[in-house]
């Protein structure tokens, strides 16, 4: 673990949390600030450059101050709009339903710092609305930089001005770039960031976990995720890279297991001194003790080759938004869902019975082609009932997410490999039920 303090780069954004049943709204220091949260959490000192409104470095200041901050320069001032974020949805089942307020009329204007910055021998940038190649005139010339390029990046050729100069790139799935350049087949993403000449290339996978790649020497390693309810997924990567690089360039796997623990434990809260309790356990196990806690597995380009059976009354005429949001959220985590309605048709009812026989049929070939079933009964629909008894008997592991708790049987929470009325529960006993069957299939 360093002793020189990391200096983050980026913006601070108000992240507001609109209500969700059972949750109130919630106003928070956002942007930078939660890779700032990690450092303190995990006792490693750290600087920031920030670009914020001017309305912000007061609270900003403070804040960070008490939260292990050793110096804050404002890098740059954003006028035009608020730097607030509203999140419609804060858990990690779906795309999150980001407003950045007044985005197009944003503008940054880069401050006077003087020397301020050139004392830092490592950099952490996030970037954002502001141009990174001409901050850097503003470092040392032996500086070294890491990346988290997740947003407000179009390509890698951004970072072109700091070859020689670059630790690590940090992407995740959820990015922009990530879903341009490397959704469909990793290797041309490698191949542009192989060309930065990184140290180390992390790809963080969500609930999959994430992989390491070594770029000198070609090697990789995967870092398992430790799937548990999320609270929060808000700023969940951003504390990853900060731990990562925090802890220390020569030691990068063990680096982003530490990492990846504090993601976890960030992911469960949105309290600070909470957080920073779970992180405190965590760092009392050795390296060897945190790779036998094991965890999940599956990279993001191995899901469509387990297809998931959708066993849910998906018709037209029926009102199904817990179906819908279900069937976002798997394709959001890059799943392949069939849904046998959509590919065999919709029957009318009082249809011919040898058209039922043949739709039947159908459905069952369907089943027979998918590795696991999410079920989704609204209602005690004898369909869905006999499609997952069908998967039962067959041993394919049947997620059963019953938002309505119309189902829950002996028959139907024994015979399911995961049963929940919780998305995120059902979510994670699917990553955990594919990344054993994953797992089984490599040599």
């Amino acid at each position: 673990m360093k002793s020189v303090p990391l200096l983050v780069v980026g913006e601070i954004i108000v992240d507001f949390t609109t209500a969700r049943p059972g949750a109130d709204c919630k106003l928070r220091l956002g942007g930078i600030v939660h890779a700032a949260r990690g450092l303190w959490a995990s006792g490693m000192p750290y600087a920031v450059a920030a670009v914020c409104p001017r309305y912000l470095l007061d609270q900003a200041r403070k804040f960070l101050k008490a939260h292990g901050c050793v110096d804050f320069v404002w890098l740059g001032e954003v006028t035009g709009a608020p730097n607030v974020i509203v999140i419609g949805d804060a858990t990690e089942v779906s795309h999150q339903g980001y407003q950045d307020l007044l985005r197009e009329e944003k503008s940054v204007e880069i401050q006077d710092v003087a020397d301020a910055l050139r004392i830092y021998p490592e950099v952490l940038v996030f970037p954002g609305s502001y141009d990174i190649a001409y901050i850097k005139r503003l470092f040392s010339p032996a500086a070294r930089y890491s990346f988290d390029i997740a947003y407000d990046a179009e390509d890698f050729s951004v970072l072109e001005g700091f070859l020689g100069h670059i630790n690590a790139v940090i992407i995740s799935t959820s990015s922009p770039l990530f879903l341009t350049k490397g959704s469909d087949d990793i290797d041309p993403m490698l191949e542009d960031v192989r060309r930065l000449e990184p140290e180390v290339f992390l790809l963080k996978e969500n609930r999959g976990g994430s992989r390491v790649f070594k770029i000198g020497t070609g090697e990789s390693d995967h870092v398992p995720a430790q799937l548990s309810s999320t609270v929060n997924s808000v700023g969940v990567g951003d504390v990853y890279s900060a731990v990562m690089v925090g802890f220390g360039t020569d030691q990068w796997r063990e680096a982003a297991w530490r990492g990846a623990m504090a993601a976890t434990a960030y992911s469960q809260t949105t309290f600070p001194d909470d957080f920073r309790k779970e992180v405190s356990r965590s760092q009392k196990l050795s390296f060897d003790e945190l790779r036998d806690l094991g965890g999940t597995v599956l990279p993001w380009h191995a899901r469509p080759l387990f297809q998931i059976y959708l066993a849910a009354p998906d018709f037209s005429y029926v009102e199904k938004p817990e179906v819908d949001r279900a069937v976002e959220a798997l394709r959001y985590h890059n799943f392949l869902v069939r849904r046998p309605i959509e590919e065999n048709g919709e029957l009318p009812l009082g249809s011919d019975p040898a058209l039922l026989q043949l739709t039947f049929r159908s459905d069952v070939a369907l089943l027979r082609e998918c590795k696991a079933v999410f079920a989704v009964p609204l209602t005690r629909d004898p369909g869905t009932l006999v499609e997952m008894g069908i998967a039962i008997e067959r041993d394919q592991p049947v997620i059963t997410f019953d938002p309505r708790n119309e189902n829950n049987n002996t028959m139907v929470s024994g015979g399911s490999a995961t049963y929940s009325d919780d998305l995120d529960t059902c979510l994670n006993g699917l990553f955990v039920a594919i990344s054993k069957l994953w797992m089984k299939s490599q040599p």
